[in-house]
């Protein structure tokens, strides 16, 4: 299953070259990764109450081509594996057909004293 999640490349998205800063293409997957755990039906809210939270462990990117202010740009989220500890989500980010930026994202759970936890039975099932 790919998520798509549509993006507008905003003035405060840029540099002073006019093209997306580097580092918002982060923001830009972090807002899709959001949508795409909660389209599953994973509420982090109630996970935290729980005494768990994911976080990003790893990421490995890379820049193929410039967004610039006003494009519509998709973020694209599919799970390329998962284990017992650990999901790693594959994300484009696309104008039209064109790849922009593309990551490979490390998500792991954690318990109250950041210790890494083993993903909640109901999360391994959920995530697809």
């Amino acid at each position: 299953m790919t998520h798509t999640f549509p993006i507008r490349v905003y003035y405060e998205d840029t540099d002073l070259a006019g093209i997306v800063y580097y580092a918002n293409y982060l923001k830009f997957i972090e807002r899709a990764r959001s949508e795409w755990v909660r389209e599953m039906g994973i509420d982090q809210v109630a996970m935290k109450a729980d005494g768990f939270v994911f976080a990003v462990r790893r990421v490995e990117a890379d820049y193929f081509a410039p967004a610039r202010f006003d494009d519509e740009l998709i973020v694209e989220t599919s799970l390329a594996e998962r284990t017992g500890v650990r999901l790693t989500v594959k994300q484009d980010v696309k104008r039209g057909e064109v790849i922009l930026f593309s990551a490979l994202v490390t998500i792991i759970c954690m318990n109250e004293t950041g210790a890494v936890a083993r993903l909640p039975a109901a999360i391994r099932q959920s995530v697809h």
